[in-house]
Order: C-alpha cells, then structure tokens, then sequence
C-alpha cells in the first residue's frame, strides 16, 4: 500500500486540544472492544494524537491511520516520527467516499469525529465499506456527538449543529437512531453505546457474520 513517503518531520505536528481532551476516555473504551490483537484501520485521523496514543497504549495491535487532506497526513507522519512507534503505518491518503479501500480485511476500524463534519454519503460509505472490510466480528467505533430521540442532548450540541450546517447544509449532527439503523442495513449490529465527556457517544458496531465482503 502506498502512503506519504516524504520525510516526516516532527515539527510539522498539529494539536488540536478536543484530541488531548478526548483520547484518555476514548482509549478506556478501546481497551474493551478492540481485539487483542490484530489490524485497526483508523478513518479521518486527523492530526494524528489519536492514533499514536492507542496504538502506544496497545502494541499488540497495527494501526493504520489515514485522512484526504494533506496537512492532516504530514501531521500524522510527524507524530509517528516524534514517538517512533513501531506498530503506526504511515498515512493513507484516503477518501471514505473513495470505491476501492486500501485494506482488504481488517479486525477493526476506527472512525472520530468525521461523520457530522461531511455529507451523509460519507457515514453511508463508511458502513457500506466496513461491511466488506470487516473480518467476521470485526468491530466499527464510532466517536462523535449525536441526537437522540430526534433532540439534541445539549444546549452545547445544538449550537455546534447550527454552526456545522450555516458552514455546510449537509453537514451537521446525526441522529443516533438513523445511524444505528444505516448500520443494522449494512450487516453491522450497534452492540454498545458509551456516554462520554462533553455530551459524546462513543457507539460500538460488530459486522454480522452473514454481511457482505
């Protein structure tokens, strides 16, 4: 697989302070669902602070990180280089929306914080493509804010959807039940969902033996 083979350099590393906030709480309910041991694609990394904190955390597992925008992947390569972890891919460059995926069969993906900040043909191709990627078993997390029952659960979560949607009208916060139901229709069975810091969810799907691949 081919990624951004530039020299990392480690300056070139980004912070976003949400990502130092959240990982701690994220990475608790990672250690439960997450196999032992075995391959984690992670979708939209971002800077790239997530994925070498799990994956210093849990070394068993290999961790490849992937985003579509450049500076996102300099930032991931420059925390891979800063940390030197020996079990972090270098980043892919790719779309969720993108037809052919850069890993054929995985234990589990990761995905934070992407589906309210894109149209929702990404959340569509991000099951339609975990269904084919997913190893039997294989788990999908998700991180991010979501309604539920068709409100907000917080003035803060409301406000944030007003903003996401005056950038973007096909932006915005998702409702969980919608997701949770995209998700059954794609063979994959929401087995948990986990109240977390700052009116989060963190929800846990398990690909179904009979989906498609």
């Amino acid at each position: 697989m081919s990624g951004d083979r530039s020299p990392a350099d480690p300056s070139q590393r980004l912070s976003a302070p949400a990502a130092e906030r959240n990982r701690g709480p994220i990475l608790d309910v990672l250690r439960r669902v997450l196999p032992a041991r075995g391959a984690v694609l992670e979708i939209a990394s971002g800077t790239g602070q997530h994925v070498v904190h799990f994956a210093q955390a849990l070394p068993a597992l290999d961790w490849q990180p992937s985003d579509p925008d450049t500076h996102a992947r300099r930032s991931i390569a420059a925390w891979i280089a800063h940390t030197g972890l020996p079990n972090v891919r270098e980043p892919l460059a790719f779309d969720v929306r993108d037809a052919s995926w850069p890993l054929a069969a995985v234990d589990a993906i990761v995905c934070i914080n992407m589906i309210h900040i894109a149209p929702w043909a990404a959340a569509d191709a991000l099951f339609a493509g975990a269904s084919r990627a997913l190893r039997p078993g294989g788990v999908l997390v998700l991180y991010g804010p979501y309604r539920r029952g068709g409100r907000h659960t917080a003035p803060s979560n409301e406000a944030f959807d007003a903003q996401l949607r005056s950038r973007d009208p096909s932006w915005g916060v998702r409702d969980l039940e919608t997701v949770v139901a995209l998700g059954l229709d794609r063979g994959l069975d929401c087995v948990e969902v986990v109240e977390m810091p700052a009116n989060n969810l963190t929800v846990v799907f398990r690909r179904l033996p009979s989906a498609e691949q």
